[in-house]
């Protein structure tokens, strides 16, 4: 088993050999340790993937919560193993189940919700969100617990994403990729 370099770009393939106890994510070449989660992370992730996977349950798309490795393809010549885009969002929506691979998905999902709490609030709103946005994933949400609030991003026909659409803890999130299903924040805050 090798560790990241970190004088050259890591794959997918790099990463595959690293050990199987420790968390990473890799951007743009650049490995990031991860650290475990909080209880209300959890708690929050596990709300959120349980009124995701109610709403598709019989329908083409899935949810998935991390550990979930998603491998953004920087170009359509990029092939998995030579990716240098490999993140773990906390729930990862995706629609074409021909990109399973492995131990995840290799392509762009249509919709990616990452929870944020201060030590992660950089990655999740600077890097990931350009990383996101670049990628043309659809639907981007992010979760703040400590404020109970949430951020939706949709990427518009110029392939940025526009102004978020904002909602708070009493609140109810049409989501914009099934506008049919409403997520109910009460319930993935109630106890936090």
């Amino acid at each position: 088993m090798s560790i990241p370099e970190s004088d050259r770009k890591c794959t997918y393939a790099d990463y595959l050999t690293w050990p199987d106890e420790e968390r990473w994510e890799i951007m743009d070449g650049i490995p990031c340790m991860m650290t475990a989660p909080s209880w209300q992370h959890q708690a929050i992730g596990m709300q959120l993937a349980t009124q995701f996977n109610t709403y598709l349950a019989g329908k083409p798309c899935r949810v998935f919560g991390a550990p979930f490795d998603l491998r953004l393809p920087v170009n359509r010549d990029n092939k998995d193993e030579d990716t240098v885009n490999v993140v773990q969002p906390d729930i990862t929506v995706i629609c074409d189940a021909s990109k399973l691979k492995g131990t995840g998905y290799f392509g762009v999902p249509k919709l990616i919700i990452e929870i944020s709490f201060p030590s992660t609030g950089k990655m999740d709103k600077v890097f990931k969100f350009s990383l996101y946005e670049k990628a043309g994933v659809s639907e981007y949400w992010i979760v703040e617990p400590v404020d109970k609030t949430v951020a939706v991003f949709t990427l518009q026909e110029d392939g940025r994403y526009g102004r978020p659409q904002m909602y708070a803890e009493e609140d109810s999130v049409t989501v914009n990729s099934f506008p049919d299903f409403m997520v109910d924040l009460r319930q993935v805050f109630e106890g936090i």
